[in-house]
């Protein structure tokens, strides 16, 4: 194997399971060359299990989904064991061992760094190695796709028990009604369902948007198909985060593919809004509301907004208090209420979805950036940060390659959207409860067309 190559010896062959021919055989080899991305998609298969406690909605244990990504990073780490060889270049080991280097120094400085250990293990199961499993496991386009087309058939599985639960008032608590899609995720993570969504929604608009040779037949149709489906949960979970992040993420995928394309997909769009929204009335009343709420949040802030508001607040000042490595990894809990203001709420009220009523504590500032600088200090955002950064540069810039030899450009426009969006979600949402496992998947899925030589046509080591 040629030295700083990406990839493992025995995942080199586009077809390394010959067919007979018959349609018996052809089964088996597509079978047995899926075989090694099997544990990926069970981990995301496992996120359509309902989570059986409070606890695990809210992150507060792990879950089966956190299993299967931890028996994942172990079945890559044996395959490399196996073959002796190095799999990654120079230049991914950097991207993706960045975020390391704040994470240790932020537990070892901590003031009880026992504590710290949990939060060491996820942040490396997020941003590490879960990542760098997945960039290890997919060989090529294909394999992008497989593995890609599993979020979007759990989007439509949890967008279905999304949109049942607002049309039956089975749904999580919102506005004194029982109508918030949250899908299987429970009242106690409502950000769940519509974090699964917007992955599916971005990939699909990804895999609509590209000209591809090489695609499989029927892509482009099913994938407008699955999009259209996958923006009705998508309104109905009242998320404005992940409105705001899908906007941003789909509008960008647009001008990326041609400029000409774009404006006629935003009129279509515009237009299938109208016919939803306003000629069939789906959730017309309480989306606009929440939309309006969007510019009110400096005028006339609702509690949930308050607290936000507060809790950045409060991370800014413990940042103040620790500006190099920050109050410690699972240190913003210890620390909120000596620097949070009155205007803090003691909790947020969940319900519906089958739970009983409870408050929730606030124990992060919803912002992944300001969560970051209170627990780990400049060094560590601006490691984990440069972590991003070189995974969306790298990402954009074999973009326009792609969509010049029409190869790899469907795996292009979702990677970058997917990047795009976790970027501008974050400045809403942090990691926490079962979903943030598909974000290390989403994670690896970029890494691996932003730091494979093959995703853009290279060759493959020998």
């Amino acid at each position: 194997m040629a030295a700083g190559t990406t990839g493992l010896p025995y995942l080199t062959s586009r077809h390394p399971y010959p067919s007979d021919g018959r349609p018996a055989g052809r089964w088996r080899a597509v079978l047995r060359r899926s075989a090694p991305l099997l544990p990926a998609v069970a981990v995301i298969a496992l996120l359509a299990v309902p989570s059986v406690s409070a606890a695990d909605a809210s992150g507060g244990s792990g879950n089966a989904a956190d299993v299967a990504s931890a028996l994942l990073v172990l079945y890559c780490l044996v395959r490399v064991l196996r073959e002796r060889a190095r799999p990654l270049t120079r230049t991914a080991a950097l991207v993706l061992g960045l975020p390391v280097l704040g994470v240790t120094v932020a537990a070892i400085t901590s003031h009880d760094p026992a504590s710290s250990l949990p939060g060491v293990a996820r942040y490396l199961q997020i941003f590490v190695l879960v990542p760098a499993a997945l960039l290890l496991l997919v060989r090529d386009r294909a394999d992008f796709r497989l593995v890609a087309g599993s979020v979007v058939a759990l989007a439509l599985a949890q967008g279905s028990v999304g949109v049942v639960q607002y049309l039956t008032g089975t749904g999580a608590s919102y506005m004194g009604e029982d109508i918030r899609a949250v899908g299987t995720f429970g009242p106690t993570d409502v950000m769940g369902m519509a974090t699964v969504v917007s992955y599916g929604l971005v990939i699909a608009v990804g895999f609509a948007l590209a000209d591809e040779w090489n695609a499989p037949r029927g892509q482009r149709a099913v994938a407008l198909v699955c999009a259209g489906l996958l923006c009705v949960p998508l309104a109905l979970s009242f998320s404005r985060g992940a409105w705001i992040a899908t906007a941003v993420a789909l509008v960008l995928q647009l001008a990326l593919s041609g400029v000409r394309r774009a404006a006629g997909i935003m009129l279509a769009a515009g237009a299938l809004g109208v016919v939803l929204v306003g000629g069939l009335g789906v959730g017309s009343h309480m989306i606009t509301e929440r939309l309006d709420s969007i510019t009110r949040v400096a005028d006339a802030p609702d509690q949930s907004v308050t607290d936000r508001y507060t809790m950045w607040a409060a991370a800014t000042d413990m940042w103040r208090e620790q500006p190099v490595t920050g109050v410690g990894l699972k240190g913003f809990p210890a620390h909120r209420d000596s620097h949070a203001s009155l205007a803090l709420s003691s909790g947020s009220d969940t319900e519906g979805a089958g739970r009983i009523f409870q408050r929730q504590p606030l124990l992060s500032p919803h912002n992944m950036y300001l969560l970051v600088l209170s627990e780990q200090g400049l060094l560590g955002l601006v490691a984990l940060a440069s972590s991003w950064a070189a995974l969306l540069v790298c990402a954009l810039r074999r973009l326009p390659g792609a969509r010049r030899s029409r190869r790899g450009s469907d795996c292009a426009l979702a990677a970058a959207g997917l990047l795009i969006w976790q970027l501008v979600d974050f400045t809403y949402a942090d990691i926490g409860g079962p979903s943030t496992v598909l974000t290390a998947v989403v994670l690896g899925l970029a890494a691996w067309w932003a730091l494979d030589r093959r995703a853009n046509g290279g060759a493959a080591p020998a």
